[in-house]
């Protein structure tokens, strides 16, 4: 199992919310790519990174700082938040980054999201599938809707989707454990590449996302806050 670290910038700065609301805004560093390097340092090899102000302005915003991460670090990063069209997409690949997660334009506009699966490959792409009460949620989570997170994944999946992160909003920046019953649900009843992200907060909930069968886990906030110390989590998966 992947463990992927979070970084989510605001104003060029490192900060966690809480169930996505940005009114809960808590800076953790001035400095994200320093951060990014810590994590390196600390034998990580993956970085999940989400530019929030690009979510809520629908344009990606902190490219620079994507940029300045893919080159002074050798981490393999995801980027998400703000990717709506064709010139953030080209953005994002141009700045290094080695996948994209897109998640409000998969279901605001499915043909150009399924464009991208076809130009850049399955691989490239991961669709993010945020979902609060089992039901989708977009545009940096202040939208939402009826769709239902499995019949979604479900559908995607048909369309050639191959990785999936998701996010259970009402867990993100809790510490309160994770979805363990949807993440089992989905890897029943779909052969995606599920990534868990939300709730964790200790060696447990990490040791159990792997045996329900999860490829990868994002881990943001449990790490701030000393939960889950970094030197100790090349050693659990």
């Amino acid at each position: 199992m992947k463990i992927i670290t979070a970084i989510d910038v605001i104003n060029g700065k490192c900060v966690r919310l809480t169930k996505g609301d940005y009114t809960t805004k808590k800076i953790y560093s001035d400095d994200p790519i320093e951060v990014a390097k810590r994590f390196e340092d600390h034998g990580i090899k993956f970085l999940h990174l989400v530019d929030l102000d690009g979510a809520i302005n629908q344009h990606v915003v902190n490219y620079k700082i994507l940029e300045k991460i893919c080159s002074s670090t050798n981490l393999s990063v995801d980027f998400g938040g703000g990717i709506k069209a064709e010139s953030d997409i080209q953005i994002a690949f141009e700045c290094g980054a080695k996948q994209i997660t897109a998640g409000s334009v998969a279901v605001n506009n499915p043909a150009l999201f399924f464009d991208w699966i076809n130009e850049y490959g399955a691989d490239k792409i991961i669709l993010g599938a945020d979902c609060k009460n089992r039901k989708i949620a977009t545009l940096g989570w202040t939208a939402s809707s009826e769709i239902n997170v499995l019949d979604y994944i479900k559908a995607y999946e048909k369309k050639g989707v191959k990785n999936v992160i998701c996010t259970d909003i009402e867990k993100d920046g809790m510490l309160s454990g994770t979805s363990d019953e949807l993440y089992k649900t989905i890897i029943q009843q779909t052969n995606i590449s599920l990534i868990a992200s939300g709730g964790v907060s200790s060696k447990e909930n990490l040791l159990k996302l792997k045996a329900i069968g999860c490829k990868g886990v994002i881990i943001g906030k449990a790490i701030y806050e000393g939960k889950i110390p970094l030197n100790k989590i090349s050693e659990i998966c």
